[in-house]
């Protein structure tokens, strides 16, 4: 059984803003959490100076989203000079945890953050120092009495531990590119894992090398009590670059998220779009389930 992600009618559902010098170029990979009443998103914007910077947006139904102004989270430290890259939220004991990449001439690390408002923020600078590392989010509970942060060292998905949500350490490589896949060259995390009696589903990007590399999507199926042990994969992607506005932009022939939803019977992908858009695409529990099955 070979799933599809449903595109929304009303793709792309966040364009740039020519007359928003943060945000006039580009703006794509958001993050997205629902509280139970209001859609909150995180997005990465570049504009003319091409400095990643987030904004902020909110919505009722998870389509149409108001938008703040101004950014709300901005490079602040020599190791962001280039910008803040890719968030993924986590919501933990009454605080939304924001992994991210700090992007400077030095180094490609992962940071953390943490808000309860999505406007004023505590920084815990980067608290995974390798370079390059990126695509990494929390898993929304302890396994084993511990918190899980996924990361990626080139090029593969690995695991770090921690017991406060500061420090982190104990790397576990957990899964690999597949020669002759859709993700045979480097793969990296989505959303951050949503939990589901069968296991965690884990949204992930695959690229498969070409003369411009395609970013596609995927799941996997990660066990209960030991995560690292991989239950399912996509045999093939779940979403790929189809539409003009995947295909061609600021990186062409990607489709790359940071957000998985878990919203009434759906779960909603939220995606950029060959850096240039905002998209989202969903499919029913239903269809996911039944895959895990077969």
């Amino acid at each position: 059984m070979a799933l599809k992600l449903k595109r929304h009618p009303l793709n792309p559902i966040l364009a740039p803003i020519p007359n928003h010098l943060w945000e006039s170029r580009f703006v794509f990979n958001p993050a997205v959490v629902y509280d139970g009443e209001l859609f909150h998103m995180l997005y990465r914007a570049q504009g003319e100076d091409m400095v990643s910077r987030f904004g902020y947006a909110v919505s009722v139904d998870g389509v149409h989203f108001n938008r703040m102004e101004k950014p709300v989270f901005e490079p602040q430290e020599l190791n962001e000079l280039y910008g803040v890259e890719d968030p993924r939220l986590t919501f933990i004991n009454g605080k939304y945890y924001m992994c991210y990449t700090a992007y400077s001439p030095d180094n490609i690390s992962v940071a953390l953050a943490s808000t309860k408002n999505f406007f004023t923020w505590e920084r815990y600078g980067i608290v995974l120092p390798e370079s390059p590392n990126k695509d990494a989010g929390i898993f929304p509970e302890k396994v084993n009495g511990k918190y899980i942060m996924i990361h990626r060292l080139e090029p593969d998905i690995w695991f770090a531990y921690s017991d406060d949500l500061i420090h982190w350490g104990n790397y576990v490589k957990i899964a690999s590119p597949r020669e002759g896949y859709w993700d045979s060259l480097k793969i990296g995390l989505g959303g951050p894992p949503i939990k589901t009696k069968y296991g965690w589903l884990m949204l992930y990007h695959g690229v498969e090398e070409a003369s411009r590399n395609i970013y596609r999507l995927g799941f996997m199926l990660l066990d209960l009590d030991d995560p690292t042990k991989v239950l399912k994969r996509s045999e093939k992607p779940i979403l790929e670059p189809e539409e003009t506005w995947e295909k061609f932009g600021g990186v062409p022939t990607v489709v790359f998220s940071d957000a998985m939803v878990e919203y009434k019977d759906e779960y909603y992908i939220y995606y950029g779009a060959a850096d240039n858009y905002i998209a989202l695409a969903t499919i029913s529990k239903d269809e996911v389930f039944k895959w895990i099955l077969e």
